[in-house]
């Protein structure tokens, strides 16, 4: 029998180097501690030692909040950096490839000299560039993802060789990764609107008058199911990622050789992640078919509807691949009343 091994939650989490400190906290540490002494050898010969420690405690004891403390696993000095970050940028972002244009002098014409100037607009930067028609998600520089969703088994009432069979199959796909993997379990609303309805128009063509009455009972079952709680529903998606390549990781980590956004990709590089990408989703479906698991990739509207309702778990509105874009121009009917809306 194999020996249990305890695996973390956060998997990220960094190593402990030293004392129990990570590589970033030592860093932190130690450089303010070296600055400080250097700033005590140059200022020794005419500032008092009580007049220094006035002034280093202080900064010592601010700095040791900000390398240890942490809020909602986030470091605090990694906090203090994306405030200041958020201070100095734009407050407007919009959403289009191109440069932000500068604003009309129409515009500009009647505002007030004595107005408050506010900072220019600037383009929407975010992790996901587009998503490609097969599927594909383009996350710039850092590669390319897919994403699918994986059916659930119930293993508590499986056999023990069968468990032994599941947890063999799910072992040997982990044995197999050659990239990253996230297996992503979320909980959403759940809106039978659509169903209720169509439950009730088709109840009318069943044939036989008892169908027809238990159709349209479970019908209103579903309503007063829905009006009494909030329904929920558990998805599990598998998310599939591939680099474009050690050189090109490089360059996006390193800002002196390229920034992380205009770094060019070549489409040979963009060819290589695709088939590789490809390659290790038919692995998986492959591997997870032995246990019952199905994995379906998902198409480009569905896999933008479910970015979606990651980034906005909290909307009414049900994820559907139907929603426009962020760069889609949304237009009303070319009948629509304008007085009436008034």
């Amino acid at each position: 029998m194999t020996r249990p091994v305890r695996i973390p939650t956060d998997v990220d989490r960094p190593d402990r180097i030293l004392f129990g400190l990570t590589g970033r906290q030592l860093a932190i540490l130690t450089t303010t501690g070296v600055a400080l002494y250097i700033a005590w050898a140059l200022t020794q010969r005419f500032v008092p030692l009580p007049a220094f420690l006035v002034l280093a405690l202080p900064i010592g004891a601010v700095t040791v909040v900000l390398a240890l403390g942490q809020r909602d696993g986030i470091s605090l000095d990694r906090l203090l950096v994306a405030a200041v970050r958020q201070r100095f940028t734009p407050r407007r972002h919009v959403a289009t490839p191109e440069s932000v244009l500068s604003t009309p002098d129409w515009i500009t014409a009647n505002v007030e000299s004595g107005a408050g100037q506010e900072d220019a607009s600037s383009p929407l930067r975010l992790p996901v560039e587009e998503v490609l028609p097969t599927g594909v998600v383009d996350l710039g520089v850092d590669g390319l993802a897919v994403v699918a969703v994986a059916s659930t088994v119930n293993f508590a009432l499986r056999t023990p060789a069968e468990q032994q069979a599941v947890v063999s199959s799910f072992a040997r796909y982990l044995h197999s990764l050659t990239g990253p993997v996230q297996v992503l379990v979320r909980t959403h609303r759940l809106d039978l609107t659509d169903q209720i309805a169509e439950l009730r128009e088709t109840a009318g063509g069943l044939p036989h008058p008892a169908l027809e009455a238990a159709a349209r009972e479970h019908a209103d079952f579903l309503e007063d199911l829905s009006a009494g709680t909030e329904l929920l529903r558990r998805q599990v998606l598998l998310v599939l990622r591939e680099s474009f390549g050690i050189a090109q990781e490089t360059k996006a980590a390193l800002p002196v050789l390229g920034r992380r956004r205009g770094v060019p990709v070549g489409e040979g590089a963009r060819r290589s992640a695709e088939a590789r990408l490809a390659r290790r989703l038919s692995d998986a479906i492959e591997l997870f078919s032995s246990t019952g698991v199905v994995v379906t990739p998902l198409d480009a509207g569905q896999a933008t509807a479910v970015l979606a309702a990651a980034c906005n778990p909290d909307t009414l509105l049900p994820p559907s691949a139907e929603l426009a874009n962020a760069s889609e121009v949304i237009t009303t009917a070319a009948d629509y009343d304008w007085e009436q809306a008034r």
